[in-house]
């Protein structure tokens, strides 16, 4: 095995980081809490606009499950997941002692069926005598979801929606930012995202009222008195102010970074557009703008005569890190007995689909050597 020469998404530094970091142990001030928190927290407010509050956290896992929290999830309830997507999207749901239950995938966006969701609900509704508790779309490897469809749905049940924007900071439906739709939002700023903070994420909550409640959640959910009291159950999710340097540092070069990525996104489908049995994942229509925070391919087995675990090895052999689609959760073992609806589609998009390096270090040239690499698979 090669050793890598191309990452599938490395972090990229503006240089600006180290001025924050700097100021933040100078100052003291390396606890949850500071300037650089608050300067970050501001920031996310203005990219993210429509009145929305932000609470910065210290992974989007974190700020998924304030959002569960926040939406009254509790012991015995069942929340709507998507099932294609990464488990850190429905695990939160476990830590509530909630019961998921998955809905598969359209095909053009791959994200949540309308379809599957409306028949979801009207079925647990029949089965359990309620409704679910609370829907988690995800705006997969960057590309929306339809949020017109799902709002509709879910508004006319009143059942909250978390949109899982941790792979789509800069995607936008109908020219409005994935995770502002839903009641709550979340980022991730992990190590390969669109921006990080090494470790992080951010809750995107609808007033100033909910960001305070997850901050008190975030901070051990202490009381107001002069010494230690506690009521109810908290967490140590608040992002520390070197964390958030960090972020300050990443927020002048997101714009950046989030055009490149959608450069290397049309260098791909241009190189594969005229490849037999290859599509790349593109938007559908005018109304979705993803960021391609991952450049995504299906590989047709039998027109190509080869299938993505044979290309990624063989990729792998020249030093170029490539990934399968995420397996849908409705397969993994952690959720055999959980509801399911589903379609086939995500199972046959995991079947034939591919990640390729998409990272702000990937560069024109290094897509031409991929994709030439990709076409002698298919000619062998």
């Amino acid at each position: 095995m090669a050793d890598i020469k191309i990452h599938l998404c490395l972090a990229h530094m503006s240089g600006l980081e180290q001025h924050y970091i700097r100021s933040a142990i100078e100052s003291n001030w390396v606890a949850p809490l500071g300037p650089n928190v608050e300067k970050f927290e501001k920031e996310l407010e203005t990219f993210v606009g429509y009145d929305k509050h932000v609470t910065a956290v210290s992974s989007g896992t974190a700020a998924l499950h304030l959002a569960l929290i926040l939406s009254g999830v509790g012991r015995g309830d069942e929340v709507i997941c998507q099932s294609f997507t990464f488990i850190a999207s429905a695990n939160p749901i476990l830590y509530q002692g909630a019961t998921p239950v998955f809905v598969d995938s359209e095909t053009d966006t791959w994200n949540m069926s309308p379809l599957l969701l409306k028949k979801a609900i009207e079925e647990r509704l029949r089965i359990t005598g309620k409704l679910p508790k609370a829907i988690v779309v995800v705006h997969l490897y960057g590309m929306p979801v339809r949020m017109d469809e799902i709002m509709d749905i879910a508004d006319y049940y009143a059942i909250p929606v978390i949109e899982d924007a941790a792979e789509a900071m800069g995607s936008t439906y109908k020219s409005r930012p994935c995770g502002t739709f839903g009641k709550y939002g979340i980022f991730s700023f992990n190590g390969n995202k669109m921006i990080t903070t090494s470790g992080g994420g951010a809750l995107i909550c609808p007033s100033e009222e909910m960001s305070r409640k997850a901050l008190f959640y975030a901070t051990q959910a202490r009381e107001p008195f002069p010494y230690y009291q506690h009521e109810c159950v908290g967490y140590n999710y608040r992002m520390s102010n070197i964390c958030a340097g960090i972020g300050c540092g990443q927020m002048s070069i997101l714009h950046e970074h989030i055009a490149h990525h959608r450069y290397l996104a049309a260098c791909y489908q241009s190189l594969l557009r005229d490849v037999p049995g290859i599509s790349v994942h593109t938007n559908p229509d005018a109304d979705i703008s993803s960021n391609y925070w991952l450049s995504t391919i299906l590989i047709d087995p039998v027109i190509t005569g080869t299938n993505y675990e044979q290309i990624r090895k063989h990729l792998a052999e020249k030093g170029i890190e490539s990934r399968p689609l995420w397996k849908p959760l409705h397969l993994q073992p952690l959720f055999r007995e959980t509801p399911r609806y589903v379609n086939g589609v995500s199972e046959k998009f995991f079947a034939e689909g591919l990640c390729l390096p998409s990272g702000p270090y990937v560069q024109e040239k290094d897509v031409l050597w991929i994709t030439n690499e990709i076409k002698k698979c298919i000619r062998k």
